[in-house]
């Protein structure tokens, strides 16, 4: 049983990193994952594909809409299969590449699932060997460990991650009752599809069936979609996506799911603010092709025996980790979904570097001020730092500023006028202590405002620094000079 310096458990974006930066930094590094390369439910199942369909749904959009500046297309094509192949290419070309990074790191890459025996010990089984490795100076052959590999190790870093909830009256996912996963597979094009959860999640989901063709309905338990995203935000995007649904339902709990050869029956009952369901008028009873279920997630630590190795979860079940990714063993260290906290895959890389760091030694710690988090819906919303809410429960003195995109040129050009621009900065100081933005590209606009807020940049940093022209980049600017009252594509307030 031969001892090893790094183990990885689970090749996504945090556990790919984490691997990758601790080669780098000269340790001998073994990866264990189920699938052939690395890249973790992220590559496979879960943003990169999302995002190559939402892609295609922001395409057929634009055209649609090219009518009203005299450009006009006939109604798009839906080939399922040609689309279907161009989204597993995506996913193959990338994952392929993290595979042949991994080998020229010299990682030894183990196809299998992991276990504890002990805080030092791991038994591995599944699909098999594949290995690229150096481990004392040895070349791994490939072999099968279905019978189980015992390794002894030194540190090892968890980054199994999350999977979807199940509902308590759901047996299993199936074509017709689909996690997000299932559903990306596209087998089918459901004509009505009913989505379950109004998060990021549910609501790309919706924008991409849509754009399919699906007639989409929503049934979401709050009073509202994307609860936890600022609220004027959200408002922005409603009012620009009016018709998404057929039917919604908010305030909403769905009793009872059955699937049946011509369907899927679906019955919901109206919750009161107290979260009692309502009386007998409040029942709804509806039948789709399809439902979508999207509920949440919960830490995918099913089989890992953490007992064994002593590491200490919390109620929820997520691993309890400090500052530098390390649990309550310490050898034994944790990054992304399964730690907890936002679920984002970027959050997940940068613990993964943050880990191999302090085993090699370094001083590192997870410091972060800024974890943008993003909706790539039609028009995307973006956020990063504190939200005005944080503010007033810190007692933080603040205040709001935003641009409207209907003032910016290039906004208007693009016919994309439905947008805003908000920065919240610290009175007195001055500091930019957090930021919102709704509208196209919205995701790659935040990145700015992340690094204003990481360095401690004021509100005059951003407004002195000269953003290009026709850009929407621009609107981030002058947000900025709306805090000292000379915007230049606004009228000021006296």
């Amino acid at each position: 049983m031969e001892n090893h310096q790094v183990v990885v458990i689970g090749a996504g974006p945090g556990g790919y990193r984490a691997a990758f930066m601790a080669a780098d930094l000269g340790m001998q590094v073994t990866l264990i994952d189920p699938q052939a390369n690395p890249g973790g439910v992220c590559l496979y199942r879960g943003c990169i594909p999302t995002k190559a369909l939402l892609h295609l749904a922001k395409v057929k959009e634009e055209a649609m809409h090219a009518s009203e500046w005299g450009l006009t297309f006939k109604e798009p094509k839906i080939d399922r299969e040609k689309i279907k192949s161009w989204k597993d290419s995506v996913v193959t070309q990338l994952t392929g590449g993290l595979g042949q990074l991994t080998k020229a790191r010299k990682i030894n890459y183990v196809r299998g699932w992991a276990s504890f025996e002990d805080s030092s010990t791991l038994e591995i089984k599944g699909i098999g060997q594949k290995a690229e490795g150096k481990n004392e100076g040895s070349r791994h052959k490939a072999q099968e460990s279905s019978e189980g590999l015992r390794i002894k190790f030194e540190h090892v870093i968890i980054a199994t991650g999350v999977e979807p909830i199940k509902l308590p009256f759901i047996k299993e996912f199936t074509d017709r009752i689909m996690n997000a996963e299932i559903a990306l597979e596209l087998k089918s094009i459901p004509k009505r599809l009913l989505i379950l959860g109004g998060g990021y999640i549910g609501m790309e989901s919706a924008t991409i069936y849509r754009a399919l063709g699906s007639e989409v309905s929503l049934v979401e338990a709050m009073p509202t979609i994307m609860p936890t995203m600022d609220p004027e935000l959200v408002n922005i995007y409603l009012k620009q996506n009016k018709t998404l649904f057929k039917e919604s339902w908010f305030n909403t709990k769905v009793t009872g799911i059955v699937e049946s050869e011509g369907g899927v029956s679906v019955s919901m009952e109206k919750v009161t603010g107290d979260g009692v369901t309502g009386d007998k008028d409040s029942i709804i009873e509806r039948e789709f092709d399809a439902v979508l279920v999207s509920v949440g997630m919960r830490p995918n630590t099913k089989g890992l025996d953490l007992e064994k190795a002593g590491v200490e979860i919390d109620q929820r079940g997520f691993i309890k980790v400090d500052d530098q990714c390390r649990t309550n063993v310490s050898n034994i260290f944790a990054i992304g979904d399964i730690s907890g906290g936002m679920l984002l895959a970027h959050k997940a890389s940068y613990q993964g570097r943050i880990a191999a760091e302090v085993i090699a030694g370094q001083k590192s710690a997870f410091d972060a001020r800024a974890i943008p988090a993003v909706v790539y819906t039609s028009p995307e919303i973006a956020t990063a730092g504190l939200s005005e809410l944080e503010c007033k429960e810190k007692n933080i003195p603040y205040r709001t500023v935003k641009f409207p995109w209907a003032a910016s040129g290039r906004a208007v050009a693009m016919g994309a006028t439905a947008g805003l621009t908000k920065l919240i900065i610290e009175e007195g100081t001055e500091r930019i202590l957090g930021a919102g933005i709704v509208g196209a590209n919205a995701g790659d606009l935040i990145s700015e405002a992340v690094l204003g807020i990481e360095m401690a940049a004021r509100a005059s940093d951003m407004a002195l620094s000269i953003h290009p022209h026709p850009t929407v980049s621009e609107t981030l600017m002058e947000a900025a000079e709306v805090f000292y009252g000379h915007p230049v594509h606004l009228a000021p307030k006296r």
